[in-house]
């Protein structure tokens, strides 16, 4: 059991935030494999004080979705408290916690001096950091990594900021900024972080198996673990890691016919929330992934993502499948 604010856990899976991946109906579907709460796909404050209606999309939630973090970026704290006033006072919105981007890579991002772009200015980060926790009516959280550049890792000092500005959890991708997404993180440069700091640590980055978990955990000594593209097409993966840590057993994979039938649900709760045409855009990318495991995959990944354009198309296909 763990907490953030006053909000308890008894996962230690967390759904990490994903751009084009982590609407309402993905964290819906996720949510009955052992999620402790999900993370909504960032959402630019500015956006929001535009009144932008995409943006405003992102701030869906539901009973289901609960316990559910919406994720905020932007660099002027003026504008990050109007968007925080604009959910909580005009849209009302449900949600529990409020977590703060400090840790995108994307260009776009970073030249607005965004995301991880915050990383190279500790001291400003803090003073940022202080005004929203005292401003939200929700914990607030943050998202990092490891530092700006591989010459530049700043993760403790970045903590320890991030705690004295009264942060309920610090969540770390164990890479750098300069690294994105490639090669292995390196959980060793953050040992026993979690021990040493008095608010949850939650640690991700590469997350594929409940190995890979376990080992995260126990290097770090993080109370949970992110999932991300670990998760995407593999949702087993979030019962695997819940189950292990509640009772120390060992699930074993989806098979086949498991993986057809949570394929065929989240195309189903996706085209209900988004509508045919854009959901079965979406799902080109992420369908294919339920079957990268699986005899003739890259035939069947093939066909998914080039040839479907409605929900039948892609019914047809599973059907084939268990033939």
């Amino acid at each position: 059991m763990w907490k953030i604010g006053n909000i308890k856990f008894n996962s230690k899976v967390v759904l990490a935030p994903m751009a084009g991946i982590t609407s309402l109906s993905y964290r819906e579907f996720n949510k009955g494999f052992g999620v402790a709460y999900s993370v909504s796909e960032m959402i630019s404050d500015a956006g929001l004080m535009h009144r932008n209606k995409k943006t405003i999309e992102y701030l869906k939630t539901s009973k289901l979705d609960r316990p559910v973090a919406l994720q905020l970026f932007g660099h002027d704290i003026d504008v990050t408290l109007n968007a925080i006033d604009f959910i909580n006072n005009e849209l009302k919105i449900d949600y529990d916690i409020l977590d703060i981007n400090l840790g995108c890579p994307v260009p776009k991002v970073v030249d607005s001096n965004s995301g991880s772009a915050w990383l190279k200015k500790p001291n400003e980060l803090y003073k940022y950091i202080k005004s929203i926790v005292k401003h939200s009516p929700k914990p607030v959280t943050v998202k990092i990594r490891l530092g700006f550049t591989n010459k530049t890792i700043n993760v403790f000092e970045v903590c320890k900021l991030m705690e004295k500005a009264g942060v309920a959890a610090i969540a770390i991708h164990a890479r750098t900024r300069e690294e994105y997404y490639s090669g292995h993180p390196h959980f060793d440069l953050i040992k026993d972080l979690g021990k040493q700091l008095k608010i949850p640590l939650i640690i991700s980055g590469n997350i594929f198996t409940l190995d890979d978990a376990i080992k995260a955990i126990k290097i770090t000594k993080a109370k949970a673990v992110m999932v991300a593209r670990g998760s995407i097409g593999n949702p087993t993966l979030i019962k695997q890691i819940d189950t292990y840590y509640k009772t120390k057993k060992r699930i074993k994979d989806a098979t086949q016919t498991q993986q057809i039938n949570y394929c065929r649900k989240l195309a189903k709760m996706m085209i209900k929330e988004k509508g045919e045409r854009t959901a079965i855009t979406n799902l080109r990318a992420i369908a294919p992934k339920f079957f990268t495991k699986f005899k003739d995959a890259k035939k069947i990944r093939c066909e998914i993502s080039q040839t479907i354009k409605n929900y039948k198309d892609l019914d047809e296909i599973l059907d084939n499948l268990n033939k």
